[in-house]
């Protein structure tokens, strides 16, 4: 199937199971899409990033990246599911899961019927991931799980978590991490749903973990390896949030535009007037900016090359600009973006979280720093 073809099939979908109305009612009722998924599944869109050889279509990353950023247009919520199943699930499984879990995992994720949550942060540690106090403990042939993990994203829908847990003394830092697939239903694990204002279909949980006992096979790539599993990831799963935020910040620009356009005052359309134009055409170059970004990552992630710093900085340039576009959309659309009726109020919102989920941006621009070699002491 050729990308053309690809996006097609993905654009038809959205228009058929999430029109305008059905985004609008969803969030106001924050019901999340995940029935949509096995349609997704069908479609063949989870399998995208999966090889041939396990099954998968073998998509290369810039036709994953134009999907990504087709969704990211129209719906966020649907946008935020995919990278899930994509970016924590598929990708792990694929990178350091064993034979056995590939088997177990990889064809529920492709189909649709399942997704995994990545239950990485806690309490006290965010951005700091080697902070992390969740502990491992062998039991018997297996292991004995006790934590609390915080702020962890549609883990009440997900089938399995991947949770990091030390295993190793406290002082060994991150070589003590390690990682294992928990399944949703296991004993001695409690949820709770945190209030938040934005993202509505994409709720967050804290969680808590006493005594969840796992078999020897729930543990995931390497013992003590977790911090570097994670971290020969990251660049999948911020290159998708990269793409989706811009997909999302294009929407947010179509809407000032149509507003600009139609909005009269003084006797002229307000786009006519020379401040609302120049800031128009500045959301306009942030925008491309920000796509140019995404697709040249998606360049270096099918060759292959290392593209820490430039995951990043997609991260970073994708996420602010859709925060600046959004902010300024509420400019121009003034009482009309205020109304709880609006699409550019509930973009606005939601922009709020990405320039600190999935790495804060403080701590992602110390990332680059150290890339460049300035001596900068960045951790992720």
């Amino acid at each position: 199937m050729s990308d053309s073809e690809v996006l097609d099939s993905v654009e038809t979908f959205l228009h058929r199971r999430l029109p305008p109305d059905e985004i609008r009612r969803r969030d106001a009722g924050h019901v999340p899409p995940y029935d949509l998924m096995p349609r997704m599944g069908e479609l063949g869109l989870f399998a995208l990033a999966v090889p041939e050889a396990e099954g998968g279509l073998g998509a290369a990353w810039n036709t994953i990246a134009q999907v990504q950023l087709k969704l990211g247009q129209h719906a966020y919520m649907v946008a935020s599911i995919f990278n899930r199943v994509v970016g924590f699930g598929l990708m792990s499984l694929l990178t350091y899961g064993s034979a056995a879990q590939r088997r177990l995992l990889v064809p529920p994720l492709m189909s649709g019927e399942v997704f995994c949550a990545l239950a990485l942060s806690e309490p006290q540690a965010g951005s700091d991931a080697a902070a992390i106090r969740t502990r491992a403990v062998r039991h018997g042939d297996g292991w004995l799980i006790n934590g609390r993990k915080s702020w962890i994203s549609d883990a009440l829908q997900a089938r399995w978590l991947i949770v990091p847990a030390r295993t190793g003394p406290a002082h060994e830092g991150r070589p003590g991490i390690s990682l294992f697939l928990v399944p949703t239903d296991s004993p001695g694990i409690s949820m709770t749903m945190l209030p938040k204002i934005g993202n509505n279909c994409m709720p967050s949980f804290d969680i808590g973990l006493q005594d969840v006992d796992l078999p020897a096979h729930a543990l995931l790539g390497e013992e003590g390896r977790g911090f570097a599993h994670l971290m020969s990831t990251l660049h999948y799963s911020r290159a998708s949030m990269a793409a989706t935020v811009t997909g999302a910040a294009e929407s947010a620009l179509q809407i000032a535009l149509s507003h600009a356009r139609e909005r009269v005052q003084f006797n002229r359309p307000i786009g006519h007037n020379q401040v609302i134009a120049h800031r128009l055409a500045d959301m306009r170059m942030r925008v491309d900016l920000s796509r140019l970004m995404v697709l040249h990552l998606a360049g270096l992630i099918d060759q292959g090359a290392p593209c820490r710093r430039e995951a990043a900085q997609a991260k970073i340039i994708a996420t602010e600009t859709l925060r600046e576009v959004t902010d300024a959309g509420m400019q121009i659309l003034a009482s009309a973006g205020y109304s709880a009726e609006s699409d550019m109020q509930r973009l606005w919102r939601d922009s709020r979280l990405y320039t600190f989920g999935e790495g804060a941006n403080e701590v992602l621009r110390d990332t680059v720093a150290r890339e460049l070699q300035l001596g900068s002491r960045a951790g992720t």
